[in-house]
């Protein structure tokens, strides 16, 4: 049948309900679930023109799938970018952007907090392909601009980073890169298009780990890269077909329908979190709250002016210790003690999770390592979810009022 014409200028949150959906002859309403591995062709000279991409039409599932590519046109439209490629994890989609963007003798500069798995990629995995990463400071834009070199081709940067929640300028850092003929890519998973469009304010690639907030229910692993078609699809999406790094159509429809709750999943679980955080800095076996909706993080005006007012729904606090031995019992015994909180270093759930991320999602990253990205043995992660928010500070409760 015939879909409707959207309107010009819908806002996001529209975008991400109405966005590409492909009615077939059925009419149904709910987005159609593509469960196939490949396509017949009307006769063998359009199968020649379509294998041939003379004529649009889907072919093979590892190519191009319809599902998948109404989730690929939804995000890319919630983003604001000309178009999106769809990913099997959010890793793969970083690992897809550095093997399209950099080559050997390149060089790229990125963050020293951000997720422990991109530092062990960008910094050890590629290292052995020639590529050369330099690590700074995440909030210091003086020391971005002095580690460029003449072979930088690419700044990544994680905002806010897992699991400090420091922020970078992202506008100020296109214009560095720019400056000097590279890219900046920004991966966006915490923040989400709801709290930032990294686009807007000049980034070349948005990346997203779709397991997070976009799917918001734990239930499947996906990823993405947003962009231009000129890099995006024709070089990202040239790659990802020939490399099979493709998401499947199963999760893409999960992921998809993910999209549609995203803005009122991600605002609640901001507000939730905001008073949380207030609540947790007001304890007194609580060293330090990191949460960028709170007036006493250091780069609190920058998250309101970058993220639409909302500091996000994950937040890291420090429980108190003498020393990493002690530090590290108390964090485990907070967490243990919990009987709500999820303990899963996965993140972007309406389910509340909890983890250990120097023993967790930073625990492959040396000593050395986690101590430039700040992350402690008395840290503690919290992604906040839907739950009541007396319940969760009852659940916390458990274990800081019984810290010794």
């Amino acid at each position: 049948m015939t879909n409707k014409a959207l309107p010009q200028g819908l806002h996001p949150d529209t975008l991400a309900v109405r966005e590409a959906v492909e009615r077939s002859q059925w009419g149904e309403h709910s987005e159609a679930l593509y469960l196939a591995s490949s396509f017949v062709q009307p006769s063998a000279e359009t199968a020649a023109r379509r294998f041939a991409a003379q004529e649009e039409g889907y072919t093979y599932t590892r190519t191009s799938n319809p599902t998948v590519t109404s989730f690929e046109r939804r995000l890319a439209a919630m983003e604001g970018t000309e178009c999106a490629v769809a990913t099997s994890t959010g890793m793969s989609a970083i690992l897809l952007v550095a093997l399209t963007a950099l080559k050997t003798g390149d060089h790229v500069i990125c963050s020293q907090s951000m997720f422990g798995s991109t530092i062990k990629l960008l910094g050890t995995e590629m290292a052995r392909f020639g590529v050369e990463t330099t690590f700074v400071s995440q909030t210091d834009t003086a020391a971005w601009k002095a580690a460029i070199k003449p072979n930088t081709r690419m700044l990544f940067a994680e905002t806010p980073t897992n699991p400090l929640t420091d922020l970078c300028d992202i506008a100020a850092l296109a214009d560095i890169a720019h400056a000097h003929g590279a890219l900046l890519a920004v991966d966006n998973s915490f923040a989400t298009p709801v709290l930032q469009q990294p686009a807007r304010l000049g980034a070349d690639l948005v990346v997203h780990s779709g397991t997070k907030f976009l799917d918001g229910q734990g239930r499947v692993m996906a990823g993405a890269v947003c962009g231009t078609v000129a890099l995006v699809d024709k070089v990202m999406g040239t790659f990802l077909r020939s490399g099979g790094l493709n998401l499947s159509p199963f999760n893409a429809w999960v992921v998809m329908k993910g999209l549609e709750t995203l803005s009122l999943r991600v605002k609640a679980e901001s507000a939730a979190a905001l008073e949380l955080a207030a609540w947790l800095e007001a304890h007194p076996k609580v060293a330090r709250v990191y949460y960028p909706g709170l007036k006493s993080h250091p780069q609190h005006e920058l998250a309101m002016r970058q993220q639409n007012g909302l500091g996000g729904a994950v937040l890291s606090f420090d429980v108190r210790g003498h020393n990493a031995e002690q530090l590290r019992a108390n964090a485990f015994h907070v967490i243990d003690s919990t009987l709500l909180c999820s303990i899963t270093a996965n993140l972007g759930d309406v389910k509340t999770t909890i983890t250990h991320p120097a023993s967790t999602s930073h625990g492959r990253l040396t000593e050395e390592q986690r101590q430039a990205a700040g992350v402690g043995q008395g840290l503690i992660r919290i992604s906040v979810g839907l739950e009541h928010l007396d319940d969760l500070k009852a659940d916390l409760s458990r274990g800081l009022d019984t810290l010794k």
